[in-house]
This record gives structure tokens, sequence and C-alpha cells, in this order.
């Protein structure tokens, strides 16, 4: 146990320094911890050894795991039903051009540029199609615009792109087997009950000290969890659809969702991000540079080229529209489990993984930093309708509230 404890406090040691950076350097701390998982591997490994930071470890596997599902549970359980009725055509149209741009496009250069296989080639379309809810979800709650209508349906749209993604690593590359349909069956079963059943336990059992909310919640987070990956699937794709089932319940009782919020971005996201960041070769990039930046502009150039005349066509800005655009442009979580996949089922080799999680991990940070320096619509968090009235949010609010530049706010 001694080293477990000495390796705990050296993650929450460098979640401690990511927080920090976030606040100094004005930045999402998400993304900062991907940057601090990267150069701490870099040091470590390059001192001591590559195997110190532990990021293969099960219970550090295991804590970034749940990090990441939780998290996409609070991604879907933000969207309004209300909004995504009145925005579902837009939202739509954007989850659509996000995806088939840069899935064919980033195919292609992989095929005709950089000289890779077949299947290697649509492997790689289908990790840079993704957007990153996690991430995205993060800068939203960062800057206050997970409460705007904009906000909302940014989300909404990301929530469709990836789904094109999970849906064609599928279709493509995962066997369709009886497990797959057993999974399909009882995830729609659970999807229509669980909106019933909630609010009713919840009503009956809710508002105690044991925090049954939570561990029902969770209970149902692990399980469909535990059938996905038993079907081949992702853990993290019924956890987002669980949240926007129950966003009409879950997602309006805040303080449920504060408390959520306290345990997943203190002590669990940490490790998702850093080890996400972890993952990157350093070395490995520094002689493939190229291949890296031919992947990275190839997914930023498609996603650009598709999503911005759409934001345009639904009358958005030019500045809320690039916003949107580059936002829409990020990946991490399906882009990296789509990777993955692809070392673990011999489709692409560790060069090409390697490359591909860099790009991945380079699109999470890139498009965010230019979009919050440049383009970040501060109008909407003064005028959206849906912002809470100031005079409730001044009377709730901390004077640590409202000093944060992280995930508190």
């Amino acid at each position: 146990m001694t080293e477990i404890w000495f390796l705990a406090t050296l993650w929450l040691g460098l979640a401690l320094v990511a927080t920090l950076l976030s606040i100094w350097l004005r930045v999402a701390t998400a993304l900062s911890e991907i940057v601090v998982g990267t150069v701490a591997q870099l040091i470590i490994g390059a001192v001591i050894s590559s195997t110190v930071l532990g990021a293969d470890e099960p219970w550090i596997k295991f804590l970034a795991g749940t990090g990441a599902i939780v998290l996409t549970f609070l991604a879907g359980a933000e969207l309004d039903p209300m909004v995504f009725k009145s925005k579902w055509k837009e939202a739509t149209a954007l989850g659509i051009a996000g995806f088939i741009a840069p899935f064919l496009g980033c195919a292609a250069v992989a095929y005709y540029v950089l000289g890779w296989g077949g299947r290697a080639s649509w492997l790689a379309g289908v990790a840079l199609s993704t957007t990153s809810v996690a991430v995205v979800y993060a800068v939203m709650l960062e800057t206050g615009l997970n409460k705007t209508t904009f906000g909302k349906t940014v989300l909404a749209g990301c929530f469709i792109n990836d789904l094109g993604t999970v849906l064609a690593l599928g279709l493509i590359f995962a066997p369709f087997t009886a497990r797959t349909m057993i999974f399909v069956v009882v995830s729609i079963l659970i999807f229509v009950l669980l909106p019933y059943l909630t609010p009713r336990f919840f009503k009956k059992y809710g508002n105690r000290p044991s925090e049954s909310e939570t561990k029902f919640l969770l209970l149902c987070l692990f399980g469909m969890g535990a059938l996905a990956s038993w079907a081949e699937s992702e853990a993290v794709l019924p956890a987002y659809i669980i949240g926007m089932v129950l966003a009409g319940t879950v997602g309006r009782d805040h303080a449920l969702i504060r408390r959520l919020r306290t345990v997943t971005f203190g002590l669990l996201t940490p490790f998702y991000f850093i080890r996400a960041g972890s993952f990157v070769s350093v070395p490995a990039l520094i002689a493939g540079f190229s291949i890296f930046l031919v992947l990275l502009l190839a997914k930023m150039a498609t996603k650009m080229a598709a999503v911005y005349p759409v934001t345009k066509i639904y009358k958005s800005p030019g500045k809320d529209g690039m916003y949107t655009t580059l936002l829409m442009s990020t990946g991490l979580t399906f882009g990296s489990i789509s990777a993955l996949f692809g070392l673990s089922n011999n489709i692409i080799d560790t060069s090409q993984y390697t490359f591909l999680i860099a790009a991945v991990v380079g699109s999470a940070v890139v498009p965010t930093l230019i979009a919050n320096a440049f383009f970040l619509p501060r109008h909407l968090l003064r005028k959206d309708p849906m912002e809470e009235p100031a005079s409730q949010t001044a009377a709730a609010s901390t004077p640590i509230e409202k000093g944060a530049t992280s995930y508190d706010r």
C-alpha cells in the first residue's frame, strides 16, 4: 500500500500543478492537465524510469475510466431537453458535418499523403473525426457557457458527431455478435425505464446523508459500462445517453450536480486527462513531427471547412460561429479510444498509434486555446435568457467561486 499512497500523492501533486497553471495562464484545467501529463512522463522517464508514473496501474486506469464516464454523464445531463427540441436541426447539422468531412478527409490524407494502408487509413479517419465532449464540456463549464442556449447547442452537436464516430468504428471494424444485440436491447430498455424510475427513487429515498442518489446513478453508469465492455463497445457511450435521458430530472437538481462535479473534477478527471497526456511520446513526435502536423492540420482544416458554413446557414455571427467550429475541432476521448482499438486489434502499428494519439491530444489543446484567446463569445454570458438572474448568482456565489478559473465555476 505504501507504493500506492506515494503514487497517489504524485498524481494529485501533478493535478494541483495543472490547476495552478490553468489559473496563472487562464486556460482550461483539462488542457493544462494533458500538458502536465506529457511533460511529467517525459521528465520522470528521462530521470528515473518511464514506469514510475504508473499510467497503466489498474487502480489509476479505473479512476481515469470512472472520471471519463461520470464526466460524460454530466455533459449529457447539461443538454436541456427543451433546447435540444428547439435546436435539434442545428445540432444535427453541426454533428453530421463535423463527422463526415474529417472522417473522409483524414482517411484520404492518411492513404494518399502518408501512404498508410487501407484499414489503417480508415481507422485514422475514425479517430480524427471525433470531437471531445469531455474537453468541450469542461471548457463550457469553466466559461459559464454551459448555462446558455449556445453552449447546450454546441454540446448537442458534439454528441451527434461522436455518435457517428462510434457507429463508424463499430460498423467498419468491430464484430457484430449476439453480445452486440443483447447490449442494444438492454440499453434501449434501460434508457426507456430510467426517466420513469429515477425521479420516483429520488423522491422516496433522496435527500439523505447516505447519498442514495449518487449511488443509484453510479450503479447505472457502472452497470451499463460493464455491459458495453462485454459487448466490445465503450463504456462512455451509454453514460452520455443516460445523462441525456435524465437531463430533465437529474440535470435540474443543481445540488446533486454540484456534488457530482466536486468528486469528478476534484479527484477523477485529473487522472483521466493526465493519463491521456502521458501517452504522448515526445521523442517519437520530434522524429516524425511532420506526420503529426499533417494529421492535426487535416483534422482542423476538414472540421472548419464543414462546420463553419453550417454555423452561417443558421445565422450565427462570425465570432460565435468560429468559436463553435474550433470547439468542434477538438478531440480526446473517442479519438484515443479509436486509436487504442486500432492498436489492440493490429489495424495500426505503434508508430501510427503515437502519431494519431498526438494529433488527437493536439486537437484538444490547439483549437481550444485559439477559441478562448480570440473568439470567446463573452456577450452571450450577459445576454442569454437562460442564465440565472444576477441576484441569484450573487447569492449563491462564494469568494472562491467568483475568483475560480478552473472546473469549479
